[in-house]
């Protein structure tokens, strides 16, 4: 019990707060996201210890830039929330969104008022990291419900037996890397792009697209590089090399690739676009970030390619992506040599209540992209934009419902010239 009691630090004593007599039982909990994820034994001790707030119609549980250590949970009743710019929107217990948190982040994006008479539950910001990803993990784990995926299981099986085929960083983008950590200039750069005439005439026409303001267009590689920066074409180079491992001879793999990459493209986009607009990381590497954070499903698809075709269906393969595609992603990535902050993406990019650190990284924004890649589709379980502790850190932007939603449109055009550069 002294153990669970320090997980759950941050519960409110004030005098003042009326607490319910109802007590917390395992079926509500159960629906509460991530605090379902804890262990029974946990969830148990988190019932006995803790019981719902019971707040007035009126009350603002919190402020817009006031700090928080705790997630807040809507249990019963419903609340206005509303952003800095006075826009609203209303959250009852009986959503969907109301199985995640109000606000989960260490400083808050919105101002939350009770419209009703509610029910609150606290939970201390180290409970909702218990569960969060750690980098490299040893071994894929196949949840119970996919017990019976035989495809699954070889492919599990592949991987521990270290069997696995890591696809190998294009050349270019190889070569590039390392004459870059010689300090090479914009000369050097571009005789290195230029042995690949297909990576060249891309990187021209990234340039010339509209993630790009420019009056006019680049007309050489040596204008693409000048106008982009060095460092910013080194991210474009990779990204536009790994195309090339996005390939099958299968049809129904091929098929589920090209359906990969061009999610992949639109995440990447969308990466770019805020991270564009925030303007506290390096857009390209941004997109870097997107176009790896699914990268472990080549490997995976790859291995499916040689087996029998009777051995697997679409719905099993559909079944395993999610499973195998973040611990794959992160080992290609350390194989590859990338920089710790990227091989976490592929494990965080659909966490969203990860924390990590205190200032926005390239794991928050693919997180933020990736929720805003979500709107929109049939699936309405989906925590909103604002209690995602990525929103939290961003400085330039203030992110709401109707501000996605002007993101996204906005951003529309720009996306689909990406995709269409991208994707040729």
């Amino acid at each position: 019990m002294a153990l669970m009691s320090s997980f759950f630090k941050g519960k409110k004593t004030n005098s003042d707060i009326t607490f319910s007599d109802d007590p917390l039982t395992l079926k509500a909990l159960n629906q509460l996201i991530p605090v379902r994820n804890l262990s029974d034994d946990k969830l148990e001790s988190f019932a006995l210890e803790h019981k719902p707030e019971i707040l007035p119609k009126g009350h603002v549980l919190f402020k817009i830039n006031e700090t928080s250590n705790t997630a807040i949970f809507l249990l019963k009743g419903s609340v206005s929330i509303s952003d800095e710019n006075g826009k609203t929107f209303n959250i009852d217990a009986s959503e969907v969104k109301a199985k995640f948190p109000l606000s989960s982040g260490r400083k808050h994006t919105t101002t939350a008022t009770a419209t009703t008479e509610i029910n609150i539950l606290r939970v201390s910001q180290k409970v909702m990291a218990i569960n969060s990803i750690k980098p490299n993990p040893s071994k894929l784990v196949i949840p119970n419900h996919l017990s019976n995926n035989q495809l699954l299981h070889t492919f599990v099986q592949h991987f521990v037996d270290d069997d696995l085929e890591v696809p190998s960083l294009p050349s270019i983008a190889i070569k590039l890397r390392t004459a870059m950590q010689n300090e090479i200039g914009i000369e050097e750069a571009v005789k290195i792009i230029q042995l690949d005439p297909v990576i060249s005439a891309k990187l021209i026409e990234v340039a010339n697209c509209p993630l790009y303001v420019c009056l006019h267009p680049a007309k050489s590689c040596f204008e693409a590089v000048q106008r982009i920066g060095l460092n910013a074409t080194r991210n474009l180079v990779i990204s536009l090399s790994i195309k090339n491992i996005f390939s099958s001879k299968s049809p129904l793999i091929k098929k589920q690739l090209d359906h990969q990459w061009k999610k992949s493209i639109y995440l990447s986009s969308l990466c770019f676009i805020l991270a564009s607009a925030d303007k506290q990381i390096i857009p390209e590497e941004a997109l870097l970030a997107g176009l790896v954070a699914d990268i472990g499903t080549i490997p995976f698809l790859n291995f499916v390619a040689k087996l029998p075709a009777d051995y697997y269906n679409e719905e099993e393969i559909n079944q395993a992506i999610p499973v195998v595609k973040g611990v794959v992603g992160s080992t290609i990535l350390e194989n590859w040599g990338f920089a710790e902050e990227f091989i976490k993406i592929p494990l965080t990019s659909e966490d969203w209540h990860y924390h990590g650190e205190e200032n926005i990284t390239y794991s928050d924004i693919v997180i933020l992209s990736r929720l805003h890649s979500k709107i929109g589709q049939k699936s309405s379980n989906l925590p909103a934009i604002t209690s995602i502790p990525a929103a939290s850190k961003l400085k330039s932007i203030t992110l709401s419902p109707e501000n996605s939603l002007s993101i996204l449109h906005d951003a529309k055009d720009k996306i689909n010239e990406t995709l269409q550069t991208f994707s040729t």
